[in-house]
């Protein structure tokens, strides 16, 4: 995986642990934890695995390990040590007691990564309310964002009241006031869908692994201007714009969401329901894979589970494996176009370059054959790509993100 995410110079330097409980997708080099680490500003300067059949109830990695975790912090001048895994709350605050240090997990760090590229008001409730959810199982003091309310009445509790309670009922508060600001936001996106349904308009939303290059291939089919970078977590926001199909002579809306990653915190994608509730909305979903990364068959299954917990698996899918042009030339495609087998299912697949254009007119092929099928029998559902090498013309409405 090839992310540009340079540590500032005053970055805060962490130690990053990895604990292998035989699960198959353990990444032993701890290679994308310290990408999230970069892309969270901090600069990972110590890494250090180890083996365990379960988690240690009290520090999660037994006590000898973590007396061999903090000396190798305080070889490197690390201010911070960093797991690979969620910690309970109890095993963060055990661990932090034995280590005289902070100590935080990776559902903490994609939660500060989400925070850091929340562009719009949606997209910042959302990760508010992940957040204030995940804070509120530990009511660590630490948070500038729970800063107190001065003044106002009942803005400091009754007489007596415990400073953990006053705590807790502020939190509580905070998450029922975000709670219902989303559900209004929920109820603009609902209206806003059944607008697109009365237009009786085909909807195609993007999914996939982040960095996969969904932003980068939305941007090539409808030559739009949406956030797109090498990094983790480009863009949050869902942003829609109507694709033109010449073949199939009609438009079609296309939605780019937010990437998936491996262990995405349950919270999140429970506080982003109304952004994903366009792919569970979608007529189709290209599935985008990064091809050049060795590990994509466990990034699909990551996609997989996600669209999994939302109820979408049942969409039809095209797989977009994308990339093209870095593929090593041992590892080239024999077609363009094929099925690859997913659940014992054959799935369309395309290759394609969204940065080059390769394999971009195959793609638009499917799509108007889709979008054709679509219109003229509903029920049946096909997705079918097509042999003709057709190039169809997109075009873009102004900006708008819907």
């Amino acid at each position: 995986m090839s992310v540009n995410a340079k540590s500032s110079p005053d970055a805060t330097p962490v130690v990053l642990v990895g604990v292998d409980f035989g699960l198959p997708h353990f990444d032993n080099e701890l290679e994308e934890l310290g990408l999230l680490a970069k892309t969270a500003g901090l600069n990972p300067v110590a890494r250090i695995t180890c083996k365990r059949k379960a988690p240690d109830a009290a520090l999660f990695i037994g006590s000898g390990k973590a007396d061999e975790i903090r000396m190798l912090a305080q070889m490197h001048g690390a201010k911070e040590v960093l797991f690979d895994q969620a910690l309970s709350p109890a095993q963060q605050r055990n661990l932090e007691r034995h280590m005289e240090m902070p100590v935080n997990d990776r559902t903490l760090l994609i939660l500060e990564i989400f925070a850091q590229r929340a562009r719009s008001h949606e997209g910042k409730l959302q990760v508010e309310l992940a957040r204030l959810q995940y804070v509120s199982t530990r009511l660590v003091r630490r948070w500038t964002h729970l800063e107190r309310q001065m003044g106002g009445i009942g803005g400091r509790g009754g007489p007596g009241e415990k400073q953990i309670e006053l705590d807790r009922r502020m939190i509580a508060e905070s998450i029922k006031r975000t709670k219902d600001k989303l559900q209004k936001v929920k109820k603009q996106r609902q209206t806003q869908r059944r607008q697109r349904e009365r237009r009786d308009v085909f909807n195609i939303s993007l999914v996939g692994y982040t960095n996969a290059g969904k932003s980068t291939l939305f941007n090539a089919l409808v030559k739009a201007r949406a956030y797109a970078a090498d990094q983790l977590f480009a863009t949050l926001d869902t942003t829609t714009r109507q694709l033109y199909l010449t073949e199939a002579q009609m438009s079609v809306s296309l939605s780019d969401t937010v990437g998936f990653i491996r262990d995405l915190p349950h919270g999140l994608v429970a506080a982003f329901q109304a952004t994903l509730q366009e792919a569970v909305d979608a007529d189709l979903l290209l599935h985008v894979v990064d091809a050049s990364n060795e590990t994509f068959p466990e990034q699909m299954d990551q996609v997989r589970r996600v669209l999994g917990e939302i109820d979408a698996l049942g969409i039809p899918q095209v797989l977009v494996f994308n990339k093209l042009d870095a593929l090593p030339d041992g590892r080239s495609p024999a077609s363009l176009q094929d099925t690859y087998e997913v659940d014992g299912v054959e799935v369309p697949r395309v290759f394609v370059s969204a940065r080059t254009g390769e394999g971009l007119p195959q793609l638009r092929q499917i799509l108007a054959n889709a979008a054709l099928a679509a219109s003229n029998a509903p029920d049946e559902g096909a997705v079918q790509g097509g042999d003709d090498d057709l190039p169809s013309e997109s075009m873009s409405p102004e900006d708008s993100d819907d």
